[in-house]
């Protein structure tokens, strides 16, 4: 059967609809978040708890990936910069790509499959088997207890992440620039100090924090909101990397043009 020009817009016209209806709940989702974290009762040790999930048990895959990043970049370079003569500012390149882009990205989506997804799955698991409705009637406030701690020790953890991404993805440069390319150490290492700039850190830091607090926010309210069983929270966790994921690559480019536009 096919549809008249007006089911189309009907239809169009129902998902902005939905759409709009998501992003206004999940920004009050976010500002409840918000509030508990500035009010007391604290919960710090469902904080710590969250905060050495994310930062300590996320550094393997995170260190991996800037690792490996920073050799594949400075190789890339090399590659590109002799056919006009520059391989000169392959340093230059690693530093400024991995502190200001790629180092709080890569981060961020690394957790954002790790992280995000886990905090999903517990939560969204805790709301089908009623436990969520359990802490309610024990006059435990769920924002409180479940959410605001994982909003803080995400946004606070990611920034500390990413410092370490940034020292291992320049580290792998320099050792792919020095072993293989051929340049020399203490000439690698005055390229890459001599063009870095603290803004370059401080952007990629300032990014970290809200990459942080997106996957803390998309993990808590896709959990929070699931229903269904099983199958409920595993569409949970797959909306969760996926939203986050997006939501990520997007704010990269909006905090970008805050930061560096001209």
């Amino acid at each position: 059967m096919t549809l008249a020009p007006v089911d189309w817009v009907a239809a169009l016209g129902r998902a902005a609809l939905d759409l709009c209806r998501t992003i206004g709940a999940v920004a009050l989702f976010a500002l409840e978040g918000l509030s508990h974290v500035l009010r007391p009762p604290f919960q710090p040790r469902l904080f710590l708890r969250a905060f050495l999930e994310v930062a300590y048990f996320s550094l393997p895959v995170v260190g991996l990936t800037a690792v490996f990043t920073g050799m594949v970049l400075a190789l890339q370079s090399y590659s590109g910069f002799s056919r006009f003569g520059a391989e000169g500012a392959v340093a230059n390149v690693v530093v400024l790509s991995i502190t200001r882009e790629l180092g709080p990205v890569l981060a961020g989506l690394m957790v954002s499959g790790r992280i995000g997804a886990a905090f999903a799955a517990e939560i969204g698991t805790m709301r089908v088997t009623d436990q969520i409705d359990a802490l309610t009637t024990l006059s435990t406030d769920p924002m409180k207890y479940l959410v605001a701690p994982r909003l803080l020790a995400a946004t606070l953890a990611m920034p500390l992440l990413v410092i370490v991404a940034d020292v291992l993805g320049v580290m792998g440069g320099y050792l792919i620039g020095t072993f293989k390319l051929g340049f020399s150490g203490p000439g690698y290492l005055k390229a890459t100090f001599d063009f870095l700039q603290v803004m370059d850190v401080v952007s990629g830091l300032a990014k970290a924090a809200v990459f942080g607090f997106v996957v803390a926010l998309m993990g808590t309210w896709c959990g929070y909101t699931s229903r269904g069983g099983a199958q409920g929270v595993g569409a949970a966790t797959t909306t969760a990397v996926v939203a986050s994921s997006i939501l990520i690559l997007a704010l990269d480019y909006v905090l970008t043009e805050a930061f560096f536009a001209r």
